[in-house]
């Protein structure tokens, strides 16, 4: 019996060292069927030529997960620009030549269209033209493991109506500890929209028939959220794996204005959109005065502001990548 066929979407924003430890990791695992698209948001930092570097055999990688495999290098890597992508032009016959850990699909887009833009045209690439079971969306700081796919396809294999599969997470710093959100064990019946992290979902292509892709509208924060939502309400169920380990390069605990914005301005938009409840809707609002409170009192106006114009920009439905200009660059980073 054949393996389903995973389409493992990667997305690349300036992160080109953090990008091919990720790929180095993935090319070492058991699982006999699968594809790596990379969709880089129009870096800037040099990542597409690095990156080539790397599939070359010029980059070696130094791991505390792994020894660097020369064996598998080169890697043969399939460009694909945005436009091509779109359209669905892509040489299959010849790509299907290679072996799975010798291949690589890199998507370049023209322009960041953040998280939510940046993953749809992986997606609508890998369904168009390789014709997937499952889609796996993989943040490019993570490291997985050799076993990880195959135990979250097992999952996803057990039961007809299981939409979507998180695995455990752990963090890169402390591989022993548990960064999961829901860490619930056995208790997989708790598994909700709110407790799966995007940093690693395999996904039925099945109910994204039904729900389309991600909202484009977020642009950042909360999209994976609302597309697990959506698939909730067409009846398929979302589950995790306790043996697929991935391990999460957690962000560098700093208080930054941007985020802020994007999670209260999306937070809002995702309550309205989904008809959430007066409750729900209330709710927000009050964590939105502790949070505008807080930063208040430490002097943080400047995260006061975005958090105030976060709301007011989800009130009135501006939406996208409407980051205020005076943010510079560095504090996007």
């Amino acid at each position: 019996m054949n393996s389903p066929r995973v389409s493992i979407i990667i997305l690349n924003w300036n992160g080109w060292k953090d990008t091919i430890e990720c790929l180095e990791s993935l090319y070492r695992i058991t699982y006999p069927s699968y594809d790596v698209i990379l969709v880089d948001n129009a870096s800037q930092d040099d990542s597409i030529h690095k990156i080539k570097e790397y599939a070359e055999g010029k980059i070696k990688i130094n791991s505390k997960f792994f020894k660097y495999n020369p064996n598998n290098k080169p890697i043969k890597v399939f460009e694909v620009s945005e436009d091509e992508a779109r359209q669905g032009k892509f040489n299959r016959s010849l790509y299907e030549k290679f072996d799975v850990d010798r291949r690589l699909i890199l998507v370049k887009n023209k322009e960041n269209y953040g998280f939510a833009g940046g993953n749809n045209v992986g997606i609508k690439f890998a369904l168009s033209v390789l014709n997937p079971d499952y889609v796996l969306l993989l943040n490019n700081d993570t490291v997985v493991d050799p076993n990880f796919l195959r135990e979250l396809v097992k999952v996803a294999e057990s039961g007809r109506k299981i939409g979507v599969v998180g695995p455990e997470i752990y963090y890169y710093t402390d591989p022993f500890r548990l960064w999961s959100p829901y860490g619930l064990k056995k208790e997989k019946n708790k598994i909700t929209y709110k407790n799966l992290f995007g940093a690693a979902l395999l996904i039925n292509v099945v109910p994204l028939m039904y729900t389309g892709l991600f909202d484009e509208n977020y642009f950042l924060y909360q999209e994976e959220i609302d597309l697990l939502y959506r698939i909730t309400t067409m009846g398929f169920k979302l589950s995790y794996s306790q043996n697929a380990k991935v391990f999460h390069k957690e962000a560098i605990s700093k208080e930054r204005s941007y985020p802020l914005y994007y999670k209260i301005r999306n937070n809002y938009y995702f309550l309205k959109k989904n008809n959430m409840g007066y409750l729900e809707l209330i709710k927000f609002l009050g964590d939105f005065l502790i949070i505008v409170t807080k930063f208040s009192l430490k002097g943080k106006l400047k995260h006061t502001y975005m958090a105030i114009n976060g709301l007011i920009d989800g009130i009135n439905g501006k939406m996208k990548y409407t980051i205020s200009p005076s943010i510079s660059q560095k504090d996007q980073q």
